[in-house]
């Protein structure tokens, strides 16, 4: 098993995965995937098994696989490189092996490194310097391999490093998205998005789908890409919290309840809060149409670090957009905290 003190901070877990196809990430570069291609490793949705599903090359697994190793070098290994799709702080990854029993790496190891703007290939392989974020650790098969990373820095690339070869069916890097100041200044931008630093805090119910979704870039292609909750049998309602970019002053609000029908909120309400401070209406409640993208102007100018969704009773919601602008502490706080993830 993974070692004892990665099971005990699994809280990383609520974070979003930064190197998940939805949210940006690509899996730009792997030394082998004769098996199975490197791309399956950031596919949002847990991995299937087929059996009985043979190819040219063998059975058809739902993740990445090399070929079997015969340098028989203690340190001989496979490797693949994944551009997170926001530069951000890495809380933890999970290397999961799901379906793959005998031909799982017994071994891993995960990297980290920042590269600004878009290097190519050859750069990240031959000329990038690579931090450790989990030394080599042992992992077992067909499970979900959770390891805690230590580290205040930001990382725009990580090295998923498998000894000596074989398979893994997901890779998951949670973490918190940085906003780069150079973007931000002088800009209306939505505050809420995960490529801006936005991340849902805490809700009060996740039974179908993730809130995180909430914030993820592009528009949701199923009723699966968003948040629902379970069906409310009692007087009370559901919400989401989402913690800003930084502090700001919202201007417009989408609500997008796309491909949810039968099951879209009838009402909803936007509140907001000034760090610690006490909540307040920033967009009174609104009926909410099923299938529709709703926008609102927002009227009220007190600056929020937070903002909380509630819907009524219950339901789903595709996308949250909160457009605004940063205040000057606020576009401040950004530079600081860029600076000090170098």
């Amino acid at each position: 098993m993974p070692p004892e003190k990665t099971r005990k901070h699994s809280h990383f877990l609520s974070l979003p995965d930064l190197a998940a196809r939805p949210a940006g990430g690509a899996v730009v570069w792997a030394n082998d995937e004769l098996f199975a291609e490197r791309e399956n490793l950031i596919k949002p949705r847990p991995a299937e098994f087929r059996p009985a599903t043979f190819g040219h090359k063998g059975q058809v697994y739902d993740g990445w696989e090399t070929r079997r190793r015969r340098d028989l070098h203690p340190d001989a290994h496979d490797a693949a490189i994944v551009r997170l799709g926001v530069p951000g702080i890495v809380r933890g990854v999970v290397v999961d092996t799901a379906w793959f029993t005998g031909n799982y790496p017994p071994t891993i190891s995960v990297e980290g490194a920042f590269v600004a703007g878009y290097p190519s290939v050859d750069e990240l392989v031959e000329g990038t310097d690579w931090t450790t974020l989990v030394d080599r650790s042992g992992v077992n098969g067909d499970t979900h391999n959770p390891f805690a990373v230590d580290s205040s820095r930001r990382w725009s690339h990580v090295r998923l490093s498998i000894y000596p070869d074989g398979g893994v069916a997901r890779f998951r890097v949670h973490g918190e998205g940085l906003l780069d100041p150079d973007f931000a200044e002088g800009m209306t931008i939505d505050l809420a998005a995960l490529e801006n630093g936005g991340r849902i805090t805490a809700c009060s119910n996740m039974f179908y789908s993730s809130p995180n979704n909430l914030l993820l870039p592009g528009n949701a292609k199923t009723m699966g890409d968003g948040w629902e909750t379970s069906r409310r049998r009692d007087t009370g309602n559901d919400w989401v919290q989402v913690h800003l970019a930084g502090r700001g002053t919202l201007r417009v609000a989408e609500l997008d309840t796309s491909y949810f029908l039968g099951n879209a909120p009838g009402v909803g309400r936007l509140s907001g809060r000034d760090g610690d401070g006490d909540w307040f209406e920033i967009m009174p409640a609104a009926e909410l149409r099923p299938d529709t993208r709703h926008r609102f102007l927002i009227a009220d100018d007190r600056p929020v670090t937070e903002a909380r969704l509630d819907v009524y009773p219950d339901g789903g919601m595709a996308r949250v957009r909160l457009f605004g602008t940063l205040t000057d502490d606020g576009l401040q706080q950004i530079r600081d905290d860029w600076a000090a993830s170098a």
